[in-house]
């Protein structure tokens, strides 16, 4: 067992639901052994006390929306701009960025190979706790098919360790390309169920793979317990995927009340991503992004709010991913700011913590602050929710504990 933490006269927002309170957490180990008043703790003689007089306690963030290894906002640049080893260094730093800001775990949407998992698990490279999805799966012309309407090959732009978007049409063919994912460690698959912004020829509000491919996906990834997460925008889209067991949907920014009711009666999961929206329509252009995707950014940004709002209405989990790389990569605080204007700071707090948690199969040794879970900390200087946008700023995140070891302390 490792040494044992006391965190004094800190601040708890535990994001179970209850109001913030003063108190003290001790960890033991990897995991919370106590938390509740300083004068009923039992603490061990030689523990290590840190007094968090003036700071808040939260349990680790997580992103369920990240593409942790494109490295540049111009998609698919990875082969030509970042040659040979330069690629990995910037996906390693990015790894390294995500978990300074206070992302102890994420959940990867595509794009990133198993061996940075490996290597973060290793203690290779710091990073957060991983679930990946390698490849996503997308129909020909699809959101995943970025090939301009010229171009007649595959594409040329993946960097060599960059799992390339598998496209795959026709229930065999998306059974085959699910078991790959799977066979080269796919924690989750994600598939494109809809149209895209990114993409340049595929509509945005544009359904994609049938019922039957889509069930099929589900299927194989059933067999190894594992989810299905599908990228889609419009209700009959979400339908087919939610009557098909998709876990959960991402995006989702046109749900109507019928479809919203169907998620919550099928336990699924919204994941908005409404800071990729924000972002891109802001800086899109001058990071290089043509004026086809940001006439769908901004078409699909309209509507994003109303979809987050009817989800919380109806009662359907709402889950947190930024949906954000390249250099906007250190912004993935940003989807709790945009969310809590529209369900209030706690939820979306909440969202980014327990509601995640649940959603990575975590829910019992992740996203809250009780007895018994893993020791996932931050320490924030002063209160999130009274000013819920520090926690874009990185030293405002002056500690950060990941299984109940300190990964960073900026006051050592």
């Amino acid at each position: 067992m490792g040494e044992t933490i006391v965190f004094q006269n800190a601040n708890i927002i535990d994001c179970t639901g209850k109001d913030p309170y003063n108190g003290t957490v001790v960890v033991s180990g990897n995991r919370i052994s106590y938390v509740g008043p300083v004068d009923q703790a039992s603490i061990p003689r030689g523990s290590k006390v840190v007094d968090l007089a003036g700071k808040s306690l939260m349990p680790g963030l997580i992103d369920a929306h990240t593409h942790i290894a494109i490295v540049d906002t111009r998609f698919f640049a990875e082969n030509v701009d970042y040659p040979g080893a330069i690629y990995p260094y910037a996906v390693a730093q990015n790894l390294k960025n995500t978990l300074q800001h206070g992302f102890t775990t994420i959940r990867d949407a595509g794009g990133c190979d198993w061996s940075f998992k490996v290597a973060v698990e290793r203690g290779m490279i710091p990073g957060p706790r991983m679930f990946i999805s390698c490849a996503f799966l997308s129909q020909t012309g699809g959101h995943g098919d970025f090939r301009e309407r010229h171009d007649r090959d595959p594409h040329e732009s993946y960097h060599s360790i960059m799992p390339t978007p598998a496209i795959c049409d026709g229930v065999d063919q998306v059974r085959q390309a699910a078991r790959e994912q799977l066979r080269t460690g796919a924690d989750q698959i994600k598939i494109m169920a809809g149209g895209g912004a990114a993409s340049p020829t595929d509509p945005l509000d544009a359904t994609q793979f049938t019922f039957e491919e889509i069930a099929a996906a589900v299927y194989e990834a059933s067999v190894v317990k594992k989810p299905v997460m599908a990228h889609v925008y419009i209700p009959e889209g979400i339908k087919n995927c939610a009557n098909a067991g998709v876990r959960s949907i991402e995006h989702g920014n046109f749900l109507d009340e019928e479809t919203a009711f169907l998620m919550k009666e099928k336990e699924m999961f919204l994941v908005p991503t409404l800071s990729a929206y924000d972002i891109m329509s802001r800086l899109g252009k001058e990071q290089g992004n043509s004026q086809v995707v940001l006439d769908k950014i901004n078409y699909a940004k309209g509507a994003a709010p109303q979809g987050v709002e009817l989800a919380n209405s109806v009662g359907v989990s709402i889950a947190s991913g930024a949906d954000v790389f390249g250099i906007n990569s250190d912004k993935k605080a940003l989807e709790i700011e945009l969310k809590a204007d529209i369900i209030g700071p706690l939820k979306a707090l909440m969202s980014a913590t327990r509601t995640n948690a649940q959603l990575v199969g975590m829910g019992n040794d992740l996203g809250t602050i009780e007895t018994s879970k893993l020791a996932d900390l931050i320490v924030v200087d002063g209160d999130p929710l009274d000013d819920i946008a520090m926690l874009q700023v990185e030293n405002k995140i002056s500690i950060v504990m990941q299984e109940g070891r300190i990964v960073k302390n900026i006051n050592q």
